[in-house]
């Protein structure tokens, strides 16, 4: 499946699968703690609400340039796991063309080899994510 994830995202997945078990919670955490802050300018009230999600998380997408699309997030510190699937999202798929990120399939979450140590339940939260990010580029 990793051809037809971007490079950045490929590269995420990679690094998951290089380390086994708890090793990769603590990837996880890594990544809920390189969430990028939101631009000056985007408030959280503005940003659409994921539901799906165990825990509050907040979502932006700029598409007003399709070769380049901005993905902003926003979760509480203390909602690690959701952070460290937005932090993926964003790293793995900002910046990049839309068809890129509509090319990315929905279940590439498993690949991640998290559903031994993440709930299926919160792993459909990052596939929510992905598909609410989705359906704005469909718009």
């Amino acid at each position: 499946m990793t051809g037809a994830l971007p490079a950045p995202l490929a590269e995420i997945v990679e690094d998951f699968g290089a380390v086994e078990g708890q090793d990769k919670i603590t990837l996880l955490l890594e990544f809920s703690n390189e969430l990028p802050a939101l631009p000056a300018g985007l408030e959280q009230a503005a940003m659409e609400p994921v539901p799906e999600c165990q825990s509050p998380l907040f979502l932006s997408v700029d598409s007003s340039d399709r070769s380049a699309v901005r993905l902003f997030f926003s979760a509480p510190p203390e909602a690690p796991t959701t952070r460290g699937f937005a932090s993926i999202l964003a790293q793995g798929l900002d910046g990049l063309p839309a068809d890129d990120i509509l090319g990315v399939p929905d279940d590439f979450y498993t690949e991640l080899g998290l559903a031994d140590t993440v709930s299926p339940l919160r792993l459909r939260g990052m596939s929510a994510m992905l598909s609410r990010v989705k359906k704005h580029l469909r718009g």
